[in-house]
């Protein structure tokens, strides 16, 4: 076995290449950026040029930080973010940028597909929730709104399988980006045909599928001179960030939780197979083909932290920078000293629609409860709260379908605030553990990629590399005043369903349009 391993994972904001000695700690890592497009309403796309570009240029300044010799890593093994679509024409040239997860322009076809199309049956059979972020809905989306597009298209394809494809010229998908698309039958880990015939394509118009084990060598010599890595090192395909971050947090046993609170956030939990929910809550995505993750992301994590910030609390920033504090810091500082429940002030936190466990790119935010009594560091600590509520609501449906969780990992931006790590412990009524690691997926796409190769016999190696240094258990007095107020929270996020489709339709109506005159 050589000295060191890569792992790289392209995310959403940026690709991140780390290099890992073989005890797992990190000898240097680097992160290349991109932007999003947003131009049009509701979009949400990327370039697919930039960002391979960033993959080649994370890889190759990963190795000059190093300061290693390339031909001492053993491997390269990935990890991508879900639900891009890229459509590509015959030439291997796209049609369209990288649509992301969050573009939501295949809303009114994702209604139409869950409620005239069998759309609850496909999520049975292929485990990705009906949603826009899905492929397939984007996929329908081209087809009935630009024919030329999808005319012209020779392959639908990820971000990842366009990488794979310029290093290697060939299509291939992994297990775990395909059975985010909506079009894998989870069962028979194939393309599933009745989903397809709902798309209106046909297989070939999908990648090879392999398994996330898969490895492939002798890239393109061009690509091998631009990453600064030897032509025949072994690259592993890999899985997809979420199912990866499991591992890399060592939550791959039975009755072990991942919990990630960062931009956004996701609850994820292992099975032996593939599980889906009846009620259509929570996902599941392939590991390998005895590990199954299941779980949901929400859109609102930190970004909604940052709003309140931004948007609500400049003097409380003024006085942070003034004191020479970092104002997260100073703000939960103010939370801390109103009592658990904010005096009865609810907040959903929905202001990017959600996902998990509702589904519904409608939904937006809201205080319930609000009095004259309630003061601005009120509405601070029930930001900070609704967001852990609705995390809560997720965990409520992974325990439905696979029992209490013994063990509850949590990483993400979040666990740097000490009063933020206890408030989830308190949420949640559950001891929480916070790893070492702040690299989960990358680490987890070389603990599989270790195991791709036989370097280890089992995935649940992932212990050797990952340890807890923070244990949180709940202050129960807390706890009780938690379960009084989420009762209410949950039946709040039931009832505005109807209120919540009106409201984006007026906001659709008279958002971002300019005052007539006769109004100023």
């Amino acid at each position: 076995m050589k000295e060191y391993m890569m792992g790289v994972d392209i995310g959403t904001t940026s690709t991140k290449a780390v290099l890992f000695d073989r005890g797992g700690a990190v000898i240097a890592k680097h992160n290349s950026g991109y932007p999003l497009y947003t131009e049009a309403p509701g979009e949400a796309e990327q370039s697919p040029e930039e960002i391979f570009t960033a993959v080649v240029s994370a890889i190759r300044e990963t190795i000059k930080e190093a300061e290693v010799p390339s031909e001492e890593i053993g491997f390269v093994s990935f990890s991508s973010a879900m639900h891009s679509l890229i459509a590509m024409d015959a030439s291997g040239k796209p049609l369209t940028r990288s649509i992301t997860w969050a573009d939501q322009r295949s809303e009114a076809w994702t209604k139409k597909l869950k409620k005239e199309w069998s759309g609850h049956d496909i999520y049975l059979r292929t485990g990705t929730p009906i949603h826009p972020m899905s492929p397939l809905s984007k996929i329908i989306w081209l087809r009935e709104d630009h024919p030329e597009i999808f005319s012209k298209t020779a392959k639908f394809i990820s971000i990842k399988e366009y990488v794979f494809f310029r290093f290697f010229g060939e299509y291939i998908i992994d297990h775990s980006i395909a059975s985010a698309t909506g079009l894998f039958n989870l069962e028979k880990k194939d393309w599933d045909r009745g989903a397809m015939e709902i798309a209106g394509i046909t297989e070939d118009k999908l990648s090879k599928l392999v398994p996330t084990t898969f490895q492939i060598q002798g890239f393109h010599s061009e690509a091998a001179a631009e990453t600064g890595l030897p032509a025949a090192i072994p690259f592993i395909v890999g899985a997809s960030d979420g199912v990866l971050s499991n591992l890399g947090v060592n939550a791959i046993d039975p009755g072990a939780v991942a919990l990630t609170i960062g931009t956004s956030g996701a609850i994820r939990a292992v099975a032996n197979r593939p599980v889906t929910d009846p009620k259509g809550r929570i996902f599941c995505y392939a590991l390998t083909e005895e590990h199954w993750v299941i779980g949901g992301p929400v859109n609102n994590g930190g970004m909604i932290f940052q709003w309140m910030k931004d948007e609500l609390c400049h003097s409380e920033v003024e006085t942070a920078e003034r004191l020479g504090q970092d104002p997260y810091t100073y703000l939960t500082d103010i939370a801390a000293e109103i009592r658990p429940g904010a005096e009865g002030l609810i907040f959903h936190p929905y202001l990017a629609g959600e996902r998990a466990p509702i589904w519904n790119a409608h939904a937006r935010g809201a205080f319930f409860g609000l009095g004259l009594h309630h003061k601005k560091e009120h509405m601070i600590r029930a930001v900070l709260e609704g967001i852990n509520y609705n995390l809560y609501t997720v965990l409520l449906a992974l325990k439905e379908l696979i029992g209490i969780p013994e063990k509850i990992h949590a990483t993400g931006g979040f666990a740097q605030s000490e009063f933020w790590r206890q408030m989830l412990a308190d949420v949640l009524d559950q001891e929480v553990l916070i790893p070492e690691s702040y690299e989960s997926s990358c680490l987890g796409a070389v603990i599989l990629g270790m195991y791709a190769l036989g370097e280890i016999d089992s995935l649940t190696a992932a212990k050797r590399f990952v340890s807890s240094n923070i244990r949180l258990l709940p202050n129960q007095e807390t706890s009780e005043v938690y379960k009084e107020i989420i009762p209410i929270y949950i039946r709040l996020a039931r009832l505005y369903e109807t209120e919540f489709e009106e409201i984006a339709a007026f906001q659709t109506k008279y958002g971002k349009k300019e005052l007539p005159e006769s109004a100023k």
